[in-house]
């Protein structure tokens, strides 16, 4: 069983009528590479607290997109996590790229459900290879290709 919880303790982007997309995409995008059972939680933030988050543990002085927070080690029985998603980095990157908020939302949490899987984009291969499945979640989904090149 996959279970995502969801906070929204900002009021920047309402988020009410997504949180049933949102959950499917968590359930979607962990099934898709092989977990079966999760406890995920995901909280959509303005950017004092996401820059907050960022400063504290991972010494970047700034607000940032998604910033994942495995809790569980490799080959736990169940996937658990943390996501914090920048709803208001989110709202700017949307409004520069062209679409809308929930899009850009939608692929800060593929990105983040991807980084608990165990992809990362620390150099060009890796960056590559989480790329593509962001593409292929993206499609699967019915959402526009908005990863980065």
């Amino acid at each position: 069983m996959i279970r995502i919880s969801i906070a929204s303790p900002q009021e920047v982007v309402p988020l009410d009528e997504s949180r049933g997309r949102f959950r499917e995409i968590g359930r979607v995008v962990l099934e898709g590479e092989g977990v079966k059972v999760a406890k995920i939680s995901l909280a959509f933030v303005d950017n004092p607290t996401i820059h907050d988050i960022n400063n504290r543990f991972l010494k970047h002085d700034e607000p940032t997109d998604v910033i994942t927070f495995p809790l569980s080690g490799r080959g736990a029985k169940t996937l658990e996590g943390e996501l914090v998603i920048g709803v208001e980095v989110a709202l700017e990157q949307a409004k520069l790229r062209g679409h809308d908020v929930i899009t850009e939302l939608s692929l800060y949490l593929i990105h983040g459900l991807l980084h608990l899987c165990d992809y990362d984009d620390l150099d060009d291969r890796a960056r590559k290879a989480m790329r593509a499945r962001e593409r292929h979640y993206l499609k699967l989904l019915d959402l526009p290709d908005i990863a980065e090149v």
